[in-house]
């Protein structure tokens, strides 16, 4: 027909979407139970707890509390102390997120154009993600030891004495080194998964338009990562903030007052430590409030930039 007739319309036959009907109205309802249970118990429960604490004064014992009002709150943010670990953990998370971002990215980069014995290569550098971030933490303070670590050997030859765990900036160094270490292998996985879902005739449209490689990937494979980059710089943000707890427990050897502390190590210390249930639970609502904050701004700000066509 359409040979004959070249202005013919041809029809579409719409196929009916398929809807999940489920046996009993009360199905959807039990299979999300377990989850909705993780959730409140774990997270919101918690989260009303801590709030509810941040105004009070407990007892170290649990004999009683007294309602204190904002006390907490104002204690805290006028404390120079506190400040200067949000100053340390907003550089600390900073500095974290961008190394294991670029690193990742540039080894996801070189992976993807291996050719032989790419698989051995993507193994040895994936491997590492299986590692706990205590275990981590423990590596990094072997290879940083005063006596044996092979990182203090190498400093020494450049005529820096490091001390880690002794020494302020040698142990944020080590913290930061060793937390990177840690994330890079996650990015790896993601932006390389990204790079390897590129259309190969993008990638040949692009080297017969421009024969710098760099531009190549700044114009035409970064705009396609956008949104993978964009959800690691989240995932990212995040580990700084809590996930290297257990990277900074093991390097600060219960020496926080002479080495850095992030502000989630902060709250266990004055909690957990120090018996100060008030302030740790009114710095972890103000945790929660920075964090919040920042995935409002990264979601009504950043994401417009980023395409998912």
């Amino acid at each position: 027909m359409s040979r004959l007739w070249p202005f013919a319309k041809t029809q579409t036959i719409e196929q009916p979407v398929k809807r999940v009907q489920f046996n009993t109205r009360w199905l959807p309802y039990l299979l999300l139970a377990p989850q909705l249970a993780v959730v409140l118990i774990f997270f919101y429960w918690p989260s009303v707890q801590a709030i509810h604490s941040s105004f009070y004064i407990e007892d170290p014992f649990g004999f009683g509390s007294t309602f204190v009002g904002v006390e907490n709150y104002t204690d805290v943010l006028v404390s120079p102390e506190y400040r200067g670990i949000a100053g340390f953990t907003a550089i600390f998370t900073i500095i974290v997120t961008a190394l294991s971002l670029g690193a990742g990215m540039l080894l996801a980069v070189k992976a993807d154009a291996v050719i032989r014995g790419n698989a051995t290569y993507k193994t040895v550098l994936i491997s590492v993600y299986a590692i706990a971030p205590p275990v981590a933490g423990l590596i990094g303070m072997m290879m940083f030891d005063q006596h044996i670590g092979p990182f203090v050997k190498l400093a020494s030859w450049f005529g820096w004495d490091m001390r880690v765990g002794l020494n302020y900036f040698d142990t944020a160094f080590a913290m930061i080194l060793v937390s990177v270490w840690k994330q890079i292998p996650y990015n790896f996985i993601f932006i390389l998964s990204g790079l390897q879902a590129v259309p190969a005739s993008v990638r040949e449209a692009a080297v017969m338009d421009c024969r710098s490689g760099a531009r190549r990937f700044r114009t035409v494979i970064l705009p396609l990562l956008a949104p993978t980059v964009f959800f690691l710089l989240i995932i990212n943000i995040t580990y700084s903030l809590f996930d290297t707890f257990g990277v900074i427990d093991v390097m600060v050897k219960d020496k926080a007052a002479n080495n850095p502390i992030t502000l989630v190590y902060k709250v266990f210390m004055d909690g957990f430590r120090g018996n100060d249930i008030g302030s740790s639970s009114a710095q972890s609502v103000i945790l929660m409030l920075v964090v919040f904050t920042l995935t409002i701004v990264q979601f009504r700000f950043i994401e417009r930039r980023i395409h998912y066509n």
